[in-house]
Formats: C-alpha cells, structure tokens, sequence
C-alpha cells in the first residue's frame, strides 16, 4: 500500500517519476529567455516540476495589458520587473531552487556571453521578437545545446491545433516561417524543436506597429493559449531531461 506524504510538496511527482527523476530535475539547469505569456508559465511548470536551476532573461516590467495572459502578472505586480517577481514566486514554490535573474534586453553580444555563463540542461527560447530569436537559436545549437522555441500564439483560439516538432516541419506560422528564413542564411535547417500551432490567422488579425523594437506587427491574445506554449514547451523539457521516449 502507497501513502502520501502530505508535508512533501514533490510526493506526487516521486510517485510518476521515482527517486531517479526527482534526481534528474533537481540537477537540471534551464535558462528561460522572456519571461511573457509563455516564458512565465513554462517557468512555473519547470519550477513545480522541481527542476533545480533556472536563469531567467527578461528586461521588461509588467504592465496592465499583460494581465489577460500572464501567469505572475496581477494589478499588484504592474510596474515591478518579471525577473523579480518570477523569482519570488519560484521562491515559494521550491526555496531550494536556485535562481539567476537576468534582467535585461537579450541582443547581439549578450547572447554567446549568457549561454557561455553556465552549463544549461536546456534553453527555452520564448522571445517575442525575431532578431534576439533567431540569434539566440543559432548560439544555443552552435554552442551544442538543447533547445526548444515557442512560436506564435497569437491570434490562436484552437487548443487542438498545437503541435511540437523540428522547426523544419513546422507551418502555418507566420513567425516560424520568419524564423526558418533567417536562420536558413545562418546556415541552420534543423536541429531546435519548436512548439507551434497550424491553426491559420486572418491577414486583417495582423495590426502594424512601429514602437516595438524588432517587430513589424502584433495581434491579439486569449488567455488560454500562451499558458499551453509554455506548458508544451515545459513539458518537452522535462520530458528530454527525463529521457521519456515517444510512445
């Protein structure tokens, strides 16, 4: 007969993964850059998964227009930096997990210096803007690591339609096709896995803007879909450093 130690906060964890998972995630160490819709929750879930290291990357505060889809963003956190808030809520899930906050705008130079800095189990890209992506995929594969990179949920509503795979399979994505041509110039065809959703977005759904570094438009968000980018995107993770095959 199995009990459950209520006063262990991993007691339902350990039963699906035994003491050699738990192992496994408590060494892991993963950089997270852009702690948004999908960078925040994929966060939470690495972090209630016990994985033992986190660098988080992001310059930004929150603000009000964050709260329809970002897990730590509440009128309470508007106007205090993500890296700081996500920190204290890691905090509070597992005080035992280290956390390196990295509170800047991730670009050019401070790419190969980051992913140099430590040794990274994994790197999840949840960038939002395609330069500091792109270069960030190039430097992670060239620096041989794993890596995995959400794509756009914006303007999705089916849940259904998500998928992870290669970024050289991915379609009907308008930021992955963005992606997959600049990196083609880079001379990388394969070898990041992306999560990404074939569900197709109207042109007029696309608004221009001209005040976002780095971006030529924007769309809308639901609340539900940047959470399951960053649960898929999680759960690959942990599912690689736990060497869980396919079934």
């Amino acid at each position: 007969m199995i009990t459950v130690n209520d006063s262990d906060w991993q007691s339902r964890t350990r039963l699906l993964i035994g003491e050699e998972g738990i192992h496994k995630l408590n060494n892991a160490h993963v950089l997270v850059a852009g702690l948004g819709g999908v960078g925040a929750f994929a966060t939470e879930i690495l972090a209630r998964a016990g994985i033992g290291t986190l660098t988080l990357i992001d310059s930004d505060k929150f603000n009000k227009s964050n709260i329809n889809r970002q897990t730590a963003a509440f009128n309470s956190t508007v106007g205090k930096y993500k890296t700081d808030v996500l920190a204290e809520r890691i905090n509070d899930i597992n005080p035992e997990c280290i956390v390196y906050k990295e509170n800047y705008y991730l670009k050019d130079e401070k790419i190969p210096l980051i992913l140099s800095k430590y040794k990274y189990s994994y790197v999840l890209d949840a960038i939002d803007s395609v330069s500091p992506k792109v270069f960030l995929i190039y430097h992670a594969i060239k620096a041989e690591l794993k890596v995995i990179s959400s794509m756009g949920a914006g303007g999705k509503f089916d849940p259904m339609k998500l998928k992870i795979a290669d970024i050289s399979e991915s379609y009907e994505c308008p930021l992955a096709y963005d992606i997959r041509k600049k990196l083609h110039k880079l001379g990388i065809y394969t070898g990041v896995k992306v999560v990404f959703s074939d569900e197709k977005v109207a042109k007029e759904k696309f608004f221009p803007v001209d005040s976002i570094p780095n971006k030529k438009s924007i769309v809308g968000t639901i609340s539900y879909m940047p959470a399951l980018f960053g649960a898929y995107a999680a759960s690959q993770i942990i599912r690689d450093i736990l060497e869980i095959k396919k079934s």
